[in-house]
């Protein structure tokens, strides 16, 4: 083909023609302006002939026409998510060469519809498992708020472009935002980490006879009172720096990790109000309880360590589509509390052995089913001692029943979280000729291979309860 340069970009009123294999189609340029990370999207904001040549395997530029050599038959699905923005996979399809395809077009997998992301994802970790297995409400919407999060992500870059230093902003925002992403967020990530617990760690230990203030005077010790100032100083610069980069100001404070770092440096400068107002007015001094009571709030910011964990981000999806599964373990465990508290009090009722009410029987039931047994009250009667051992014995099924279902969420939502933070992280701005993501087919499938003959070896010897521990704490 001549050699001539390629023109500029496609204005919006033109039509782009992309060739896969003998299948011609045409788009307009700003139907795939919409995914501008994927490799079409790419594609349109290159500048030179070798930049296309790149993501492309050959272009005509007299016709204007980019040549793919891929499959044909894939490619309709691929052009159905730029038309619509919904990715959808039909259940005759390979799923590892429908995955291999996508990764080719860079389309991420969090962007399968919710109505066919479940079977898929069964499909593709459990080829004997039955669709019926997946159809689970709870995981379709995870796996939509997952695909929106990530449009969210890629909508939140883009309002940098055309900023004052929007390059800058959204590299520092990438960084503060995305612990791991590059070198530099992964040390300042260790290091607000290492912060957070060093604040903990002083806090217990200031609660210690041997460093608190001779003479039984009130404070901290005064090593531990320039560890918490740092550590103030450190988690305010951490907020404002983020609220600084933040891609939209609105949207920051309503985000949960956002809210949880507000939170652990408010308690310090209330604290600190308040001990101004009890030293400037003495008939306020009784404020200075209300300071001592927001220092033991210091304890939440252990929470803060949500932004760095992908387990304790997993525990709180968790929670919040388990909540029918947690509902159904309270149920139980109040209908078991309620039954044998009644029959404890019945007949332990006479010996008074801590037992005489039916409240009081409420708590030994409660320490019982969930199998605690403080051992603080105890059935005397033979009959008492019978009630407990069935107490005992119903709280084991009643807990086991829930936690099972509860367990097998967090698995998946523990990877759902790897595989989107994984999309996230290989993204790139800014840069219009960036790699797109390839896979060699052939390392592909050897690859799944080592990975199938290395799961069969580990079933032989281990339980499903394990298979499932195992591969959530990857």
């Amino acid at each position: 083909m001549p050699g001539r340069s390629p023109p500029a970009a496609p204005r919006e009123e033109g039509e782009i023609c992309i060739n896969v294999g003998g299948l011609k189609q045409k788009l307009l340029p700003r139907t795939v302006l919409r995914f501008p990370e994927t490799r079409l999207g790419r594609l349109l904001r290159c500048g030179s002939r070798a930049a296309i040549l790149e993501l492309c395997d050959d272009y005509d530029d007299s016709q204007g026409e980019y040549y793919f050599d891929r499959d044909p038959r894939l490619f309709p699905y691929v052009l159905h998510f730029y038309r619509t923005g919904k990715l959808h996979v039909t259940g005759q399809l390979c799923v590892f060469s429908f995955s291999q395809e996508i990764e080719y077009w860079g389309i991420d997998e969090l962007s399968i519809d919710a109505c066919c992301g479940p079977g898929y994802r069964g499909r593709k970790t459990e080829p004997t498992a039955g669709p019926d297995r997946w159809e689970d409400r709870s995981e379709r919407e995870s796996a939509a708020s997952s695909f929106d999060e990530l449009l969210a992500f890629y909508r939140d870059a883009s309002r940098f472009d055309g900023r004052p230093l929007g390059r800058l902003r959204r590299r520092l925002w990438l960084a503060l935002d995305n612990p791991g992403r590059s070198v530099p967020s992964r040390a300042f990530g260790v290091l607000s980490v290492l912060v957070v617990l060093g604040s903990i760690v002083t806090m217990c230990l200031n609660s210690l006879p041997d460093f608190r203030p001779a003479g039984g005077r009130a404070g901290e010790d005064p090593r531990f009172e320039a560890v918490e100032r740092f550590g103030i100083a450190w988690f305010t610069f951490e907020l404002l720096a983020r609220f600084a980069v933040a891609p939209d100001f609105s949207r920051f404070f309503r985000n949960a990790l956002n809210l949880i770092d507000l939170l652990s440096i408010v308690p310090f400068y209330v604290t600190l109000a308040v001990n101004l107002v009890a030293e400037s007015s003495p008939a306020l001094a009784n404020l200075g309880r209300v300071a001592q009571v927001l220092r033991l709030m210091r304890i939440f910011r252990i929470l803060k360590l949500a932004r760095h964990s992908t387990g304790l981000r997993s525990l709180g999806a968790t929670l919040k589509y388990s909540y029918r599964e947690v509902g159904l373990l309270l149920l139980y465990l109040s209908v078991g509390i309620s039954i044998f508290s009644v029959v404890a009090y019945t007949v332990e009722r006479e010996d008074d052995e801590g037992l005489a009410t039916i409240p009081a029987c409420w708590w030994w039931a409660t320490v019982s089913m969930t199998t605690v047994g403080y051992g603080d009250v105890v059935p005397g009667t033979a009959a008492g001692k019978l009630t407990a051992s069935a107490c005992i014995l119903a709280g084991i099924l009643v807990v086991v029943l829930p936690i099972t279902l509860i367990f097998n969420k967090f698995s998946h939502f523990y990877r759902r979280q790897k595989q989107l933070e994984s999309a996230m992280r290989s993204c790139r701005f800014g840069d219009g000729t960036g790699e797109v993501p390839s896979v060699n087919l052939r390392d592909y499938y050897a690859c799944r291979v080592k990975s199938l003959m290395a799961s069969l070896t580990d079933v032989s010897g281990s339980s499903p309860s394990e298979l499932s521990l195992s591969d959530s704490l990857d």
